[in-house]
């Protein structure tokens, strides 16, 4: 893991425990996060459309076995997921912004149901100027939400009918690599959740998503 985010996103677990820190926490996040948002909008001023959805690794384990395309969805689509329907308990920036159409997905989930070259296929669908107008909305919301947190309401756990309404939204799907999520996220307190999808889940899928640049961009 690149040493600067590994060190940042332990920083940030660290003042999050403490009430004295807690809005150092916050400010260490979004540090982390645009140099992490950075990183994906370099992506777009350097390759071309056909990178996005390139899998050099097709048949690897680990996060780098995907796409550009596909990581930057899936992260994405997971913090959107989080951020509104579990924590804000509002509406997906998704929906309320017609992001289906506009980026031309056939899927409205997490991505984790594909595999191989149904990722590929997946991706080259995808309208990228649509999908960063997404994501860039998305990292938004997610920070008006967290700097709206108190740090009591960082012990919050996700409610039983939060979680059978996720369900009713039917954006994770039921595929054995997808319906997991809902519960390892619905047994997480809203500090877990900003640990994961809002940080560490980043630092995973853009750490193999250069892998793959510097495997197809030459």
């Amino acid at each position: 893991m690149n040493k600067e985010w590994s060190e940042l996103n332990k920083t940030m677990q660290l003042q999050n425990k403490n009430e004295d820190t807690y809005e150092e926490s916050i400010n260490t996040l979004f540090k982390l996060r645009n140099q992490l948002m950075q990183i994906l909008l370099s992506f777009k001023e350097d390759l071309a459309t056909e990178h996005f959805s390139a899998i050099p690794f097709i048949n690897a384990n680990g996060y780098h076995c995907k796409t550009i395309g596909y990581s930057i969805w899936h992260i994405f689509r997971i913090e959107d997921i989080v951020a509104h329907t579990l924590i804000n308990e509002d509406e997906q920036v998704f929906f309320s912004g017609n992001y289906q159409q506009r980026i031309n997905s056939p899927i409205i989930t997490t991505g984790n149901e594909l595999v191989k070259n149904q990722i590929s296929d997946f991706s080259k669908q995808l309208n990228l100027e649509e999908l960063y107008s997404y994501i860039s909305e998305v990292k938004e919301s997610t920070e008006r939400i967290i700097s709206g947190l108190s740090y009591d309401m960082l012990k919050k756990k996700i409610s039983e009918e939060r979680k059978e309404y996720l369900k009713s939204l039917n954006v994770v799907s039921n595929d054995e690599n997808a319906i997991w999520l809902i519960d390892y996220w619905c047994k997480k307190d809203i500090r877990g959740l900003i640990q994961m999808p809002f940080s560490r889940h980043w630092i995973m899928h853009i750490e193999a998503s250069l892998r793959i640049k510097n495997k197809v961009y030459k």
